[in-house]
């Protein structure tokens, strides 16, 4: 049975591997899997602003409406924006179409269960089970008045925008703040400007001005040029970006200068718990955090407890611990309270209400430790051999576990690209052996 699923839904070239037919069988199987528990026989679609989502869109309403589910399409918004609304209208299930920070040739399809959650492991094999069984599919086609319906509705951006807004202390107001905020021509391009805007803010909006092509191309949270150079071009007190899907946060500081997101965790948990909002006693990172948040966090009495790779694992520890504050250190922030999947513009309004309760600059409040040096590379490869099976590996790893280098390399879930982190408390140290690791690696993945 061929895998689908990577670390976040199903991903891939739009029109090769997620091809139409692709997307409409996934549709059918997944709606098969929520016919088991279904409640209300609807389910919910939304995308980003990738063109290649009016192909996939269909598929997947020809999928489900064929077995028999009515559709609801809301058009482009945000991926917390499915989770939450998928709950808050009582469907069996969500659906977001989005390759999230990827370029636009790539799209995906990420399912939330009725309650918001994304699937278990346990789910998504069962999908690609029952999607592998041509019987099955075609047992499940409905026919007559058994076939389903598909309808726009283009009124519930509403519904999250006063969620947003809930989040954000009532007591304090974004007035007289000037935000840049880059949408990264994604899913937050209308509701994250008309949020910040409606709280009282004085919004420069950047790439706002989606054509289908443009999502995350040189903007957003990966690419924040335009956004620093923006912010001390408006003398503006703090600049937001956004990735494709506005699951995704990246903060900037009023001089123009990223903050690490490792240091952004430290300081909301920080936060969080001396205002009495934090459960749980620590927070939730993933294996790449830096060894910095977790000194930080012990000094704070609080525990910092570590998680695979994905917000689905920083989300899972979070729940199997009690703890409602998590995230990674790429900018999905988890604020449980208020989102059940990482948020951009929830944790950018937690940063906003920090800022302001703490009276100071986002770049004394940010940055509440030191980052012990820390570096990854993305190494472009042929083929995903596993680790294991790498001659010569369990050497290099011996010699930088002898050298006190903390290491973690795993295989992208969505690209051909293995990733390499090293830390150490010595920079020079540390980039000697990353020289030495992509050398080696390109040439045991790439002969």
């Amino acid at each position: 049975m061929k895998k689908l699923f990577g670390t976040d839904g199903v991903r891939g070239e739009a029109g090769s591997f997620l091809s139409a037919q692709l997307a409409m069988r996934l549709a059918m199987a997944a709606g098969i899997y929520f016919k088991k528990h279904s409640t209300t026989n609807k389910i919910l679609i939304g995308k980003d602003t990738r063109k290649s989502g009016y192909m996939i869109e269909n598929a997947i309403v020809s999928g489900l409406t064929a077995i028999g589910y009515n559709v609801i399409e809301i058009g482009p918004m945000p991926t917390p924006a499915i989770a939450f609304i998928t709950e808050n209208m009582r469907c069996d299930a969500g659906i977001m179409i989005s390759a999230s920070h990827n370029s636009f040739e790539d799209n995906g399809i990420k399912f939330f269960d009725g309650h918001g959650d994304k699937l278990s492991h346990e789910a998504e094999k069962e999908i690609e089970r029952i999607c592998a069984n041509e019987e099955l599919l075609e047992d499940a086609q409905a026919v007559g008045m058994g076939i389903g319906k598909a309808q726009r509705i283009d009124d519930v951006i509403g519904r999250y925008i006063v969620q947003l807004k809930n989040s954000f202390p009532r007591e304090l107001t974004l007035q007289g703040l000037r935000i840049v905020l880059d949408t990264a021509n994604g899913a937050g391009y209308k509701v994250g400007p008309t949020v910040l805007e409606e709280l009282g803010a004085d919004v420069i909006v950047l790439h706002n001005e989606p054509n289908g092509f443009n999502i995350n191309e040189d903007c957003g949270a990966l690419h924040t040029k335009d956004l620093c150079q923006s912010v001390v071009k408006f003398r503006a007190d703090l600049g937001i970006a956004l990735d494709g899907d506005a699951d995704r946060l990246v903060i900037v500081d009023e001089k123009g200068v990223v903050v690490d997101g490792d240091q952004l965790l430290g300081a909301l948990g920080s936060y969080l718990n001396d205002i009495g909002a934090l459960k749980g006693g620590g927070i939730v990172s993933t294996v790449m955090s830096n060894q910095g948040l977790e000194d930080y966090m012990s000094i704070q009495n609080l525990k910092l407890f570590r998680s695979d790779v994905g917000d689905k694992h920083v989300l899972e520890v979070m729940k199997k611990e009690g703890i409602n504050f998590g995230g990674e250190q790429s900018g999905h922030v988890i604020i449980n309270d208020y989102a059940k999947t990482g948020d951009g513009l929830v944790s950018a309004l937690q940063t906003l209400a920090l800022i302001i309760n703490k009276k100071q600059k986002a770049s004394e409040v940010l940055r509440p430790f030191k980052l012990h040096p820390q570096k990854l590379v993305n190494i472009n490869i042929k083929v995903k051999k596993p680790l294991d099976e790498i001659s010569g590996l369990d050497k290099k790893l011996k010699e930088l576990d002898e050298k006190h280098i903390r290491h973690l390399i795993r295989y992208s879930g969505t690209e051909n690209k293995l990733r390499v982190l090293l830390e150490a408390q010595d920079e020079k140290t540390m980039n000697k052996y990353m020289d030495e690791m992509v050398e080696f690696f390109q040439k045991a993945l790439n002969a």
